[in-house]
């Protein structure tokens, strides 16, 4: 006997499968995913949820983990390798609250992890984030194959419109922050002119220009509670803190514009560290791609100037200090030598950028 079930015919509103074995739980979650305008389907097991998906093409799957038979991993996968269902965001579920299975979880391919009891709260939240990533990633997606259908005369035109676009996904993210938008503006021209100054060509140099504001635009399926706490993070909270990172990279992965594809390896790598201490990956060297690498300095040396909830703010010279000496939570080490170098040889132009003096505008006709 089947448990499928679609709530309703209604095109207009967010499709959610919930996946469970336990008729009280698909229950619990129904009445709540409804009691939020969305439309539910209802599935007992995985090999019924894979079904399912192809019809009622869920925009977001709540997967029980532990269920007989197919568990919960083994239907993130199979859905991860299926390109037709593998931008679905996945919201792992499960009683089991050890860190080796939320590790499972993300590395198969899921998006969250909750923990049974459930909080109504924190599902309406993680729900509502991703299903706002799920829109961003279709709006991108449809954005990018309006712009590889337009001809070269139109090009400048169009880049100013993606850019926008892109920035109001930016802000998006941001408003949710204490960041502001010369943060972002900051950023660019960090990253430019660090890009000069390796030698870097002058395509690479504008592609990094309008791509590094989106190393942050993870931050959008962070909880408020962990990204706006005003004091230090709990392990648990800084493992999801630290999701931002893949987040980021699933919000502007498969796409084909430079601008993205480079936004893509910001986002994942700006916290990967040159000696292989960094985040998500652990990468070391030249594993790590070089706009990442470029990025992960530049927002080191904004950060360690800006008021952070668990910082003051510091001076040039002290910023200086921090990034070429280390601090015990900076080191050194953390940077490509040569991206490292440039930065040193460029240090006035970073304070004129942070002060707002000078004149940094690219020459080339671009701006945020």
């Amino acid at each position: 006997m089947t448990s499928f079930q679609r709530t309703s015919a209604d095109d207009t509103r967010s499709r959610v499968l919930v996946v469970d074995d336990d008729l009280q739980t698909r229950c619990l979650l129904e009445i709540l995913l409804q009691g939020e305008g969305l439309e539910t389907a209802l599935a007992e097991n995985g090999q019924q949820a894979l079904e399912i998906v192809k019809s009622f093409k869920p925009q977001l799957i709540l997967l029980d983990l532990m269920m007989p038979g197919m568990t919960g991993f083994e239907v993130v996968k199979k859905l991860k390798m299926d390109p037709d269902t593998q931008s679905i965001p996945i919201i792992l579920v499960s009683s089991l609250e050890d860190r080796a299975s939320r590790l499972q979880g993300l590395k198969a391919g899921a998006e969250e992890f909750l923990t049974k009891p459930i909080d109504h709260t924190d599902l309406q939240i993680r729900v509502r984030n991703l299903l706002q990533l799920k829109k961003f990633n279709e709006f991108l997606e449809n954005h990018n194959q309006i712009l590889e259908t337009k001809v070269q005369e139109r090009t400048n035109a169009l880049r100013e419109s993606f850019v926008e676009s892109i920035f109001t996904l930016i802000r998006a993210a941001e408003f949710r922050d204490d960041e502001t938008g010369d943060h972002v503006k900051r950023i660019s021209h960090y990253s430019h002119e660090l890009a000069k100054q390796i030698g870097l060509d002058k395509e690479f140099c504008e592609l990094i220009f309008y791509a590094s504001p989106m190393h942050d635009i993870g931050k959008i399926g962070i909880p408020d509670h962990i990204l706006l706490k005003a004091g230090s993070l709990e392990p648990a909270e800084w493992a999801i803190m630290k999701s931002h990172t893949t987040i980021g990279a699933q919000i502007l992965a498969k796409n084909s514009s430079p601008y993205l594809k480079m936004g893509y390896d910001i986002a994942l790598g700006h916290h990967e560290h040159w000696d292989g201490s960094g985040y998500p990956g652990g990468l070391r060297g030249e594993t790590i791609p070089l706009p990442a690498r470029i990025m992960q300095l530049a927002d080191v040396y904004d950060a360690l100037r800006s008021k952070r909830p668990y910082k003051p703010a510091f001076d040039h010279a002290k910023a200086i200090d921090i990034i070429f000496n280390g601090d015990g939570r900076t080191l050194p080490s953390h940077f490509d030598p040569a991206v490292l170098a440039a930065f040193q040889r460029r240090a006035d132009t970073m304070e004129e950028i942070f002060s707002g003096r000078g004149e940094h505008e690219p020459k080339n006709g671009f701006s945020l």
